[in-house]
């Protein structure tokens, strides 16, 4: 049996989605409610916290302070543009993720889990346009849980899927919020910095430029406090 879980965010952690999230969102906004000049950094406060969160502190930036039922119709229409962005652009994985992911594939220390904010439909839209084989790993999206990060339940749920105890596990993050989210289910956490500068990671027990810097020695060490 493993012992040890490897647990990795999907946006911004697997591949760059944070400038697509931003450029549709944007775009979204302007449509819909005529917010125009909405910039990447408007949504920073969003980062990994789900859709709803992402789309509301934008238009708060702007001064427009969206209902329940403009939330809705945004999210709807974001996804149906990303859905739509990725497959017609594809999307390119960063460097060192898809190695990681293998070396822990092949180890028999190591489960490997994703686990996102994002629904199910746009996660998997994400993960097959960046060719990652999902289907062989513990898969939670934010359609499963009630509490979104910073909430720990999305790590816990994955941990549980993994049937390894969240102390045992390492979660891979580039958000405030998903790092705050690991620490508070208990597992150790590796901040990337693809999203966010390493100043607002700080909590994470380890922060990186690129996860080409990590390996499966890096993660068992890491939880056995090495």
């Amino acid at each position: 049996m493993s012992r040890y879980g490897l647990i990795f965010d999907v946006d911004g952690v697997i591949a760059d989605t944070e400038g697509i999230n931003a450029r549709v969102t944007a775009k979204v906004l302007a449509e819909l409610f005529g917010i125009q000049g909405v910039v990447r950094s408007d949504f920073e406060a969003g980062l990994g916290r789900g859709p709803e969160p992402y789309i509301r502190v934008a238009a708060q930036i702007h001064g427009r302070q969206l209902n329940a039922e403009e939330i809705q119709r945004a999210t709807e229409l974001r996804q149906e543009y990303i859905l739509k962005t990725l497959r017609q652009e594809g999307l390119p994985v960063f460097a060192g993720v898809r190695e990681l992911m293998e070396s822990a594939m092949s180890s028999e220390d190591f489960q490997v889990a994703i686990a996102t904010s994002g629904s199910l439909a746009k996660s998997r839209g994400i993960l097959k346009a960046a060719k990652i084989p999902f289907e062989k790993m513990v898969y939670i999206t934010g359609d499963k849980v009630k509490h979104k990060k910073p909430n720990p339940e999305l790590f816990l749920l994955a941990s549980k899927g993994l049937d390894i105890e969240p102390h045992n596990c390492v979660v891979i993050e580039d958000t405030p919020a998903g790092v705050e989210a690991a620490k508070a289910a208990g597992s150790k956490c590796i901040a990337v910095t693809n999203s966010v500068n390493a100043s607002a990671l700080s909590q994470a027990d380890m922060i990186c430029d690129s996860l080409e810097q990590i390996d499966i020695e890096t993660l068992s060490g890491l939880i056995e406090g090495k």
